[in-house]
């Protein structure tokens, strides 16, 4: 089974500028190549592939022009090729968008997919030597692919993609059920009926952030003092993302714990992004990782994850009787079934219908090794609904930034 162990690292100076010198060139064979695609496509209405541009590394590396690029380990710049591709092919199918050109600001990144290995506490990494790593978990397996990361606040990462020989758990659906609604006001509600606080991370560090920034406003662009600034408004940044991430990271833990079915909302977070209203406080939240972070854990541990349509109406069906109601605003928190008389609490019962939810396409599929995704498609009559099974495990291979969290 693959697994990823992300590890922080920490160059010298001398490896500092190797990895700069390494970072540049992937950049900038990715752009070139780019272009060349975009060209070639404009001239003959045919594009090249990954494996096409691929063979035409040697010859750069004899042109006095671009001999630098020596310097680099040839397998980093045949990776930026084939990643190349993938990006292409994301593109075409409908899971990405075109592929951009990387620029010299922002986050670095850079492939090294054999011949890296590690020693002790260090890191050997080909053509920069031994680069002293925190590894603060054992990496035990074959290691397959070694991604090095250098984010906006100069901090440098390595993650290492291992195969550690064991067969991927099978999934069962034997034990405890839960329904997760996710909201705003409460970040999760179960049908247990345990509700856990929306942290609202950004609120706590936004004045620090709106200092920071005012001061790199009055920067003069392209000085020192700017750029010091800069790293300033980043580190905050981070630490916002650090801890909505333990948040995450500690609540999905939790959950995948203390149940072998899971089954949550697949809620449409782009879409509510465009309410100008709420989009900050969306955007805040975390939703998307949050469900990532369960699917991949369930996965791990064989246990079950299940996404109900987005349209189901979990929160006006009374979970007792199954009576739906016409309407319900979201400022009634409360309401009582007018045909069997119970009083709801309205996430606590959209968490159960949730789960009642999952529990039957689980049981329709058949089988437990797989889970069940609600996809909506709109025709001339409007609004379908139709049902996708996806078999757990199965992803769309994307590509990120030559590396990409």
């Amino acid at each position: 089974m693959l697994k990823v162990v992300k590890i922080r690292i920490y160059p010298d100076s001398s490896q500092k500028l190797a990895l700069a010198k390494a970072f540049g060139s992937c950049r900038w064979l990715w752009n070139y190549f780019l272009n060349l695609m975009n060209e070639t496509y404009k001239k003959t209405g045919k594009g090249l592939s990954g494996y096409d541009v691929k063979k035409l590394i040697p010859e750069l590396k004899k042109q006095e022009e671009t001999a630098w690029l020596s310097e680099t380990y040839s397998q980093c710049l045949q990776q930026v090729c084939l990643n190349l591709g993938v990006a292409f092919n994301n593109f075409f199918e409908k899971r990405a968008k075109y592929p951009n050109f990387k620029k010299k600001q922002g986050k670095q990144s850079l492939q090294y997919p054999s011949n890296v290995s590690i020693k002790d506490d260090c890191l050997n990494v080909p053509k920069i030597g031994l680069i002293y790593a925190k590894i603060h978990r054992p990496i035990e397996g074959k290691i397959k692919t070694v991604t090095i990361t250098k984010n906006c606040c100069d901090q440098y990462y390595a993650s290492v993609l291992i195969e550690d020989g064991k067969d991927k758990p099978t999934l069962s659906s034997e034990g405890k059920a839960v329904g997760i609604d996710l909201g705003l006001t409460h970040f999760a509600i179960t049908s247990d009926g345990s509700k856990f606080d929306n942290p609202k991370i950004l609120n706590k560090h936004e004045k620090n952030l709106k200092r920071k920034q005012q001061q790199l406003s009055r920067k003069q662009k392209g000085s020192n003092n700017r750029n010091k600034a800069r790293l300033k408004v980043a580190r905050v940044h981070k630490k916002i993302t650090n801890c909505r991430e333990d948040f995450l990271h500690k609540l999905s833990r939790r959950m995948v714990n203390e149940n072998q079915v899971i089954a949550v909302e697949n809620l449409n977070v782009k879409g509510m992004m465009q309410n100008h209203c709420l989009a900050k406080a969306v955007q805040q939240v975390g939703w998307g990782q949050f469900c990532t972070m369960l699917k991949y854990k369930a996965e791990q541990e064989g246990k079950v994850y299940i996404e109900v349509d987005r349209f189901f109406p979990s929160s006006k069906t009374c979970h007792v009787c199954l009576n739906k109601i016409d309407s319900l605003p979201l400022n009634v928190r409360y309401w009582s079934c007018v045909k069997c008389g119970t009083k709801h609490d309205r996430d606590i019962n959209a968490a159960i219908n949730i789960r009642d939810e999952g529990l039957r396409i689980l049981q329709t599929s058949g089988t437990g090794d797989k889970a069940c995704r609600q996809t909506v498609s709109r025709g001339k009559g409007g609004r379908k609904k139709s049902t996708t099974t996806l078999v757990s495990g199965q992803e769309a291979n994307t590509v990120t930034s030559v590396q990409c969290g």
